[in-house]
């Protein structure tokens, strides 16, 4: 269903729109509560109001009487523009996500024997995940014999970080641990994934490679 906007004049001849269209959200008129708690922009609590005398507030001011806590015992309603509102409830949920995907690690293994081929497919996924905002740490297995010539696996990963160091930042390593030569990347400030990345990733895209 369409959102619909109601159009009301303020005393002082200031016209304030009813914005819908967020699910769950009520703002100006569709608020149903015969009494509500107010704060303003600030946060600064306006005591309780009849609705009627929310909305008047709304109106002086030029803004808007949003919900933001339904099931408070009278409901809470802000006093604010619904846009900027909408905008800073967006920019929260952005700034929650980025965080999520900083604290996911996502893993990238490699043999000292991997071919050139697959070292491609695989340099290019971790641009990919870094270019998604998600830290990776690259690893380097090493099986029996290989143990003996971990130098193998050292230059492997030393061209590995020279070629993706546009995209990644180090946090540790390279270091051995048991049989793994591992190193954790993080994302470099104002990059995103290359297209070479993006035409390379594999069908079926997860955790670990």
């Amino acid at each position: 269903m369409r959102a619909t906007n109601s159009i009301f004049v303020s005393p002082g001849g200031v016209f304030i729109a009813e914005r819908g269209g967020t699910p769950g959200l009520r703002v100006n008129e569709r608020i149903r509560a015969r009494e509500v708690r107010v704060v303003d922009e600030a946060g600064n609590q306006l005591g309780v109001m009849t609705y009627f005398d929310a909305m008047k507030a709304a109106r002086d001011a030029g803004i808007d009487l949003v919900e933001i806590s339904p099931n408070a015992v009278p409901p809470v309603c802000k006093l604010v523009d619904y846009g900027k509102f909408l905008y800073e409830q967006n920019k929260k949920a952005h700034e929650a996500k980025k965080h999520q995907k900083s604290s996911h690690i996502k893993e990238v293994k490699f043999r000292p024997s991997t071919a050139e081929h697959d070292y491609q497919v695989r340099k290019n996924q971790i641009i990919r995940f870094l270019g998604d905002g998600y830290k990776v740490k690259a690893m380097i297995f090493h099986r029996g014999r290989e143990m003996a010539h971990q130098d193998v696996g050292r230059k492997k990963m030393d061209r590995l970080l020279k070629e993706i160091m546009d995209h990644a930042q180090v946090e540790f390593g390279p270091r051995m641990e048991a049989n793994i030569l591992l190193a954790l990347l993080a994302p470099k400030k104002g990059t995103g994934a290359s297209p070479a990345a993006t035409a390379s990733k594999p069908a079926a895209a997860g955790e670990q490679v």
